[in-house]
């Protein structure tokens, strides 16, 4: 059974910085684009960073160029989200998806975490 798992959500001061990581099982990495998307109350999902199964597109959505980066261990099924001066908008469920495409797009992806917390605040 496919499955993702989000870890690393909590609170942090604005202008800091945080680690978000997943695992997936049950599909192989390489064979998706994979990538995090965020969903703030009362706002719409919307993808943050998306990167492509060969590693050499990427996406990245404008409140966070220069600020998050992604990384990817296709042996280990595994990716992460580094985050850095963080504001108090980015404060939002964080979750990662893989699926077949590269998309800005949410219903490209068909494999989601369940969502960790990512709490901005002084």
């Amino acid at each position: 059974q496919e499955q993702m798992v989000e870890s690393g959500g909590g609170l942090v001061q604005p202008g800091g910085s945080l680690r978000l990581s997943c695992a997936g099982s049950g599909f192989r990495f390489d064979d998706y684009s994979i990538g995090w998307f965020r969903q703030a109350p009362g706002k719409t999902r919307e993808a943050v960073v998306c990167i492509s199964s060969d590693d050499r597109l990427a996406y990245y959505g404008d409140a966070v160029k220069d600020r998050f980066s992604i990384w990817v261990d296709a042996a280990k099924n595994s990716l992460g989200l580094h985050m850095k001066d963080l504001k108090a908008d980015d404060t939002a469920v964080y979750y990662c998806a893989a699926g077949p495409s590269l998309g800005r797009q949410g219903n490209l992806y068909h494999y989601w975490g369940q969502g960790t917390q990512v709490t901005v605040s002084s």
